[in-house]
């Protein structure tokens, strides 16, 4: 009998279906010797169905007819080698893949045929057999709808009680293999997309509803392996270092985008779920707590992630993970001291924060050391109310010392900012310019945190008049209102009294100030001590002035004279470091670089998002603030720097022009080489034409008009 299958006939004809489907019958044991047989007659049937669905309904008519499904079910129970399952699962995968007919595929999903391979207790010590199942679960999930989901639940009342698809595939959500957590994502976002109301609640019920929970307690051990990675890199970085560094961090953004993709399903109670799990399982005792460090490194990695890598992960939920309650839960969580949040982990915290932020002033700084030390005190100077003629400003001093846990975790960014290293600024500024981007966030809340633009301050101010909440005139043009300290409270205390009774967070959120323009001012005021330090990178300055340009696009009368005098020093300074350039390496690429980086920054400051993703902060660039940094002769490593000081002489004089309420041009206001004032030099130099060997050149006078060209800038 085995060998008339292999008679010469027409492949893709119904005679050969029926004969397949004849001789598939006859069988009544599977072994070595007739496994081959049988592995290509389920192969041979499954393309002539395949075929016969797009070409012939006669085929699939047969095949329903002689429920030839049933005889493959017959033939996984008489099996005893390991390659009739491997063929079988392939064989019904393919169909299943390739069936473009409605009426196939509810053949082939009814008769609970699917659900006993589903349910099978197939060998998934093989891994090549674990393979083939989990592509089977994802071609059926692939054909899920409304009308086909019904097939392969069982219910009772109307209400869903079984649905094998679904829970064996969650089964193998966490595997170690990637391609098989993916197809995993595939099938049960397959099941909340389709938007049954009876199996959207099975999913939500318990036990189901674990799934939840543990996709995020899975997520954390990645947050916690991505933690360890960058710590090690830190320590030992190698030539593999960055690559492996960016897997991880992809697989973290992956897993984001999954929860995100569920969220998009649209079904209340799973949002909710993944909402709770995120902040109590994450966000509250592991994120959080590190954003203030203890002296000493002995650290707990299991519980505890870096500052850095919360910073990073701060940013990642907030930008991919799009639930409003998440986002606002978070900015009110700002407001607690760290005590809150370290009792809630056990009292550990990871990293070191040095001593510096809101401190005392110094005496007797000089004009050179001003700007460095005002990094270390802040004075909160809030202009009062232009309707009170007689009224001096507000002087706020905040007073945090670095080694207190009563900090609100808001101050502890803006202590970052102030005086951390630059990773940790460019972290704090990431977490605020993603949180400025939040659409999800409610305006109050950034008004409260004092990152609300000004032109949606504005905006909301002008709307307020329109529907008569208070005097037009006094709420558009007064510098503070009552209205608007109001609206904030009222926003932040929903979300403050829902972590207490919701999260059970017990301790007191630090004093909500009294003042609108405080926070502000507080933000103000660390952008102003960041552009005057000299151990921060370009790059993450500019990431400093584009947040500044958010959040004053068109005004200057926001800065004091305190902030002005702080610039203008720190240009100077800038000024005066990028002069000695022109002794260095590099002179005659200085004024290209000059003007090339001009263009950059300004289009920079103009974008609408941040020059720099939030996962370059797991990336520290090599900084050169010194000559003593360059190795001797290394003229490559001098055009770093010059380059480097290039780019924070650019910004730093872009703001002067911004404080000062000018345009900014699109070309530096430099001279050209062909300008008269180029050529005179020229000339005085020997350079008349174009210079033949032996020509002297008067270097003192070249180098005098690069320098000119600088301050002429």
């Amino acid at each position: 009998m085995w060998f008339s299958f292999w008679r010469s006939k027409d492949r893709f004809s119904l005679d050969q279906l029926r004969y397949l489907a004849d001789q598939l019958t006859k069988v009544q044991i599977v072994n070595e010797v007739n496994k081959d047989f049988v592995i290509e007659a389920l192969r041979s049937i499954a393309e002539l169905v395949t075929y016969g669905d797009q070409h012939d309904p006669t085929f699939f008519e047969f095949f329903m007819e002689k429920q030839v499904v049933g005889d493959f079910v017959r033939i996984l129970k008489l099996s005893r080698t390991i390659s009739i399952p491997l063929q079988l699962l392939q064989t019904v995968s393919i169909m299943i893949q390739n069936l473009q007919s409605e009426h196939a595929i509810y053949y082939m999903f009814s008769n609970e045929h699917m659900n006993y391979l589903i349910t099978y207790s197939f060998d998934f010590r093989n891994e090549e057999l674990l393979s083939y199942y989990i592509s089977f679960l994802r071609a059926i999930g692939g054909k899920l709808n409304k009308n086909t989901i019904s097939l392969l639940v069982k219910t009772r009342n109307d209400e869903v009680v079984s649905f094998p698809l679904y829970v064996e595939a969650i089964r193998f959500a966490f595997h170690e293999e990637s391609m098989i957590r993916a197809a995993v994502r595939a099938v049960t976002l397959n099941v909340y997309h389709v938007g049954d109301d009876s199996v959207n609640r099975y999913i939500t019920s318990e036990p189901h509803t674990d799934y939840f929970s543990n996709l995020v307690s899975f997520f954390r051990k990645q947050c916690m392996d991505l933690n360890r990675l960058i710590s090690e890199t830190l320590k030992n970085p190698g030539p593999d270092s960055n690559s492996t560094v960016t897997t991880a961090v992809d697989e973290i953004e992956d897993n984001l985008y999954y929860f995100s993709d569920i969220i998009s399903a649209g079904i209340p109670d799973v949002e909710r779920l993944i909402t709770d799990s995120i902040l109590m399982l994450l966000i509250f005792p592991v994120l959080l707590p590190s954003l203030r460090t203890v002296a000493d490194n002995h650290v707990d990695q299991d519980m505890q992630s870096g500052v850095v890598t919360s910073l990073y992960l701060l940013c990642c939920i907030l930008r991919i993970v799009k639930i409003k309650d998440l986002a606002n839960t978070i900015v009110a969580a700002l407001y607690y001291p760290l005590e809150s949040f370290t009792k809630c982990s056990g009292g550990q915290v990871n990293g070191y924060i040095p001593d510096h932020g809101f401190t005392s002033k110094s005496d007797g700084i000089d004009n050179d050391n001003l700007a460095e030390n005002s990094a270390k005190c802040l004075v909160v100077n809030v202009p009062c109310s232009s309707s009170s003629s007689d009224c001096h400003p507000q002087s706020i001093t905040i007073l945090n010392n670095g080694s207190s846990s009563n900090v609100a975790l808001r101050e502890v960014l803006l202590e970052y900012v102030t005086g951390g290293a630059d990773v940790q600024v460019l972290g704090s500024l990431s977490v605020l310019a993603t949180l400025l981007q939040t659409k999800e966030l409610d305006e109050s809340m950034l008004d409260g945190l004092g990152i609300l633009p000004q032109r949606k301050q504005q905006k909301k101010l002008l709307l307020q008049a329109l529907v008569g909440e208070a005097s037009g005139e006094e709420q558009l043009f007064s510098s503070e209102s009552s209205l608007t300290r109001d609206g904030i409270a009222c926003g932040l205390d929903v979300y403050l009294n829902k972590i207490k009774e919701q999260y059970g967070v017990s301790f007191q959120p630090s004093n909500v100030v009294s003042s609108p323009r405080v926070p502000r001012f507080q933000v103000l005021d660390a952008l102003v001590s960041l552009f005057c330090r000299s151990n921060i990178s370009a790059e993450t300055l500019w990431d400093g002035g584009w947040l500044l340009r958010q959040l004053l696009p068109y005004s200057e009368s926001e800065f004091n004279n305190h902030h002005l005098e702080l610039l203008k020093i720190s240009y100077e300074n800038s000024a005066s470091a990028l002069e000695k350039e022109v002794r260095g390496f590099w002179p005659d690429l200085l004024i290209t670089v000059l003007c090339d980086e001009w263009r950059k920054c300004k289009r920079a400051m103009e974008s609408s998002s941040p020059p720099k993703e939030p996962k370059c902060m797991l990336f520290p660039p090599r900084m050169f603030f010194s000559e003593e940094d360059i190795p001797e002769g290394s003229s490559f490593t001098a055009g770093e720097r010059m380059h480097e000081l290039v780019k924070v002489f650019v910004l730093l004089h872009q703001l002067q022009i911004f404080t000062h309420g000018r345009a900014l041009p699109d070309q530096p206001l430099i001279y050209h080489p062909c300008d008269h004032r180029t050529n005179s030099r020229a000339h005085t130099s020997g350079l008349a034409a174009v210079p033949k060997p032996g020509t002297e050149m008067n270097l003192e006078l070249l180098s005098r008009g690069a320098k000119s060209a600088i301050f002429a800038f």
